[in-house]
């Protein structure tokens, strides 16, 4: 990133020639979003289809609570941008074409209603239309679940947890072109734009860790209050899971430790085994919040005004398609690169805030991990199975023994 700053500011014209690295680059991000959007998408639903019916009622609590979690996180990072504006003074290439194309078409109801259903899932997968790709994703999920013959419904779901498995570390390989990619996206933006983008860039960071706080504030503490969760002795056992994910920016890896903490620290092994693998498919507070916060940065990158309902529009598509995705570092650029496309925004963007994405995906992947520990914690309290004093109980019975 530093290399291509200074590419850029020293000598602009070598730095505009740096394009077609950094395009390469987000060609391979584009090849990407299809195929393990689907994946992710079939395997949390499907995937999940048996432990539905057999907890029901968990599922039903755990899935709404998700969801108020989740929308409460995409708005706090919506009113972020809007305040601090970080993406204001950025000059993405193709910005002026994509202001004018985007007002010569405002979306009414209807079209947006009609364009969500694909005539073809092969004509949506190529030309990345992520709602469409959702919408087939969701019903085939569904389908799946009603399938009463075991092997080709293992063998079906088998394939779609290989896909996203393989997406995953296609992911990976992709990332290590990154320094490339990104060097050449900055060298590019700052030829034309000045190094008054690393400004942009390091306000887009501070508005992204504000909005963590006051989420933290206003959503996550009041739950842990209402479900009279002890707070000090659940950052006790949250710290090294935290930490983790913190370190790594991957809440799978987080995982293990996540699940052993939380029997420790007295929620049952039923609700935590359910709670916080289907919370890494449906409740990703920190990617979600981050996405809504970067999506509207490219916009205003772009120079393009999206009116209220295009807004809310956007924060559905994020909030239907970032499920699933926390396993992989990074990953939730797939998805903001998959939002973008749909939205006609440009994608140099993505590859612009890539420069600083580690810094971000360090901060939104622990507050995943933490706001998942705090829904089983809330969780099983609502289900009379958490009893945080055991852990006290069974040292106390440790040291008499």
């Amino acid at each position: 990133m530093v290399i291509g700053a200074l590419i850029g500011w020293l000598s602009p014209e070598t730095g505009a020639s740096l394009k077609p690295l950094s395009t390469v680059f987000l060609r391979l991000i584009k090849s990407i979003i299809v195929p393990l959007l689907f994946g992710t998408l079939v395997t949390g639903i499907a995937g999940h289809g048996d432990d539905l019916k057999r907890v029901g009622r968990l599922a039903l609590k755990s899935i709404v609570y998700f969801e108020i979690m989740t929308t409460i996180a995409l708005f706090i990072g919506l009113g972020a941008v809007h305040l601090t504006k970080p993406g204001v003074g950025v000059q993405l290439q193709g910005s002026a074409e994509t202001a004018q194309r985007l007002s010569e078409g405002k979306p009414t109801l209807t079209s947006v209603l009609e364009h969500t259903v694909p005539q073809s899932f092969f004509e949506a997968a190529s030309k990345n239309e992520v709602l469409q790709v959702v919408f087939f994703a969701i019903l085939f999920a569904i389908a799946l679940t009603q399938v009463r013959k075991a092997r080709p419904k293992e063998a079906m779901l088998g394939f779609c947890e290989g896909l996203a498995e393989v997406m995953f570390k296609f992911t990976g390989i992709v990332m290590l072109y990154a320094p490339i990619g990104i060097g050449a996206a900055i060298a590019v933006t700052v030829s034309h734009s000045g190094v008054g983008v690393l400004v942009n860039l390091g306000k887009l960071v501070l508005t992204l860790y504000g909005a963590l706080v006051v989420f933290a504030l206003v959503a996550l503490l009041p739950a842990a209050l209402i479900a009279r969760v002890p707070l000090r002795r659940f950052l006790k056992y949250v710290k090294e899971p935290a930490l983790i994910a913190f370190a790594t920016t991957s809440s799978d890896a987080a995982l293990p430790k996540a699940l052993e903490n939380m029997e420790r620290f007295g929620v049952s092994r039923r609700i935590a085994a359910f709670v916080l693998p289907t919370g890494y498919s449906f409740n990703l507070d920190g990617s979600t919040l981050y996405l809504s916060l970067a999506a509207i940065f490219v916009a205003q990158a772009a120079g393009v005004h999206l009116s209220f309902g295009e807004q809310l529009l956007m924060m559905l598509t994020l909030m239907l398609t970032s499920k699933g995705v926390a396993a992989v570092p990074r990953a939730s650029l797939v998805i903001l690169a998959g939002t973008l496309t749909s939205f006609g925004l440009p994608l140099e963007g993505v590859a612009v805030i890539l420069g600083v994405d580690e810094l971000m995906d360090m901060a939104r992947t622990t507050v995943n991990l933490v706001g998942n520990c705090l829904a089983t914690a809330v969780m099983g309290r609502w289900e009379g199975e958490f009893d945080p004093e055991a852990a006290d109980r069974a040292a106390a019975a440790a040291g008499a023994a």
